[in-house]
Parts: structure tokens; C-alpha cells; sequence
């Protein structure tokens, strides 16, 4: 399973329990057992680097409300000049944020 997968499915179980609320998008997705459902689009979430990357700013203190295990992608470089480059790829848990809906205008991001 890759991250997205990982993420959206992640949005999609807090948007059931009502801890996100949904876009208004409505998307076609399709489940284990080839049937497409058509759902509301979750919120977007993203850990501190992704909304670093985004040009937003998480408020200083805010806590995550989703922790879930992500896929982190790392390369180790060679000692010497005959060794390669190893790439490994672990399981690591990530802190997930969203967008506060009552600051639409600013660029913080809040828990609700």
C-alpha cells in the first residue's frame, strides 16, 4: 500500500467518525471488491512538512489529530569507493494536521 492510499483511507475513517468533515467533492473510488462508491472527498491532511511545503504554517503547540504509519524512503551513502548507494524503505509513524475552518484567510493550521 502506498502513502496516498494510506492517507486517504486514513481521511476517509475520520470523516466517518466526524473528526474532519468532508469538501463537498464527491469522487468515484473503488473498494476491495471492484465496486465503485461514490463518496464526499475528506479534507486534506498533511503532516508539518507537508504544509511547509505547501507555504502554510502550523501554529506553535497545535497537536496532530491522526497519527498513522507511514513509508519513509531512505539512502545511505557509501564509506568508501566501492560500495553503492543503499536505499531501504521502513514503516514510521506520521503526525497528521488539517486546515482550521474558522481561519479560511490565514495560513495556520489549527485543530478543532
Amino acid at each position: 500500500m502506498t502513502n496516498e492510499m494510506i492517507i486517504f483511507n486514513g481521511r476517509v475513517s475520520l470523516m466517518e467518525e466526524g473528526i474532519i468533515k468532508g469538501t463537498g467533492n464527491y469522487i468515484t473510488v473503488e473498494n476491495e471488491d471492484g465496486e465503485k462508491i461514490e463518496l464526499e472527498e475528506p479534507e486534506q491532511l498533511h503532516t508539518y512538512a507537508g504544509w511547509k511545503a505547501l507555504n502554510r504554517q502550523v501554529k506553535r503547540g497545535e497537536k496532530s489529530i491522526a497519527t498513522m504509519q507511514i513509508w519513509k524512503h531512505t539512502t545511505k551513502m557509501p564509506k568508501s569507493d566501492n560500495e553503492e548507494e543503499q536505499e531501504k524503505m521502513f514503516l514510521t509513524k506520521g503526525f497528521f494536521l488539517h486546515r482550521s475552518p474558522n481561519r479560511s484567510n490565514s495560513k495556520v493550521i489549527s485543530k478543532w
